[in-house]
């Protein structure tokens, strides 16, 4: 009788489809965790703008006249570069000058949400879409979303 050695087709298929499965388990874990990274990041940046716009206009005892092109010119920040979202993001100030809002916009469904989650301390109230946060669900599902951070 002949002895034959190896694996069979459906064995072979077998290990083929675990490590698939295992391949697309991976995978999403992996971009789980660079979005929230990138989240964290963009959360540390957004308060280091706040914090030195806060210092920068100060001074002047208004945020009047306050953007992102005059923060980027006063040193205040290194660059115009979006923390997070798309690249029309702004930073403008309240109609009487005694607040000022950072506006990231372009945001996915899921950094919308967490945005919105919380306000963070070094803001007053965060909007989102227009909407002051709150139990409703404000963020829509495309990539459209506006969060805006009140700072005073």
């Amino acid at each position: 009788m002949r002895e034959e050695s190896g694996r069979s087709l459906i064995e072979i298929l077998g290990v083929l489809a675990i490590s698939g499965f295992m391949t697309i388990a991976a995978l999403g874990v992996f971009n789980t965790i660079r979005d929230n990274q990138t989240r964290t990041i963009a959360d540390s940046e957004l308060r280091q703008i706040a914090e030195n716009t806060k210092i920068l206009m100060e001074m002047r005892g208004s945020y009047e006249g306050v953007s992102v092109d005059y923060l980027v010119k006063a040193g205040a920040i290194p660059s115009d570069k979006q923390p997070i979202g798309g690249k029309n993001w702004s930073v403008t100030s309240s109609f009487d000058g005694a607040a000022f809002s950072i506006n990231l916009v372009d945001l996915s469904y899921g950094e919308c949400e967490y945005f919105s989650a919380t306000v963070p301390r070094w803001a007053v109230s965060v909007k989102t879409n227009g909407f002051e946060t709150g139990t409703i669900d404000n963020c829509f599902k495309t990539k459209t979303n506006q969060v805006s951070f009140i700072v005073d």
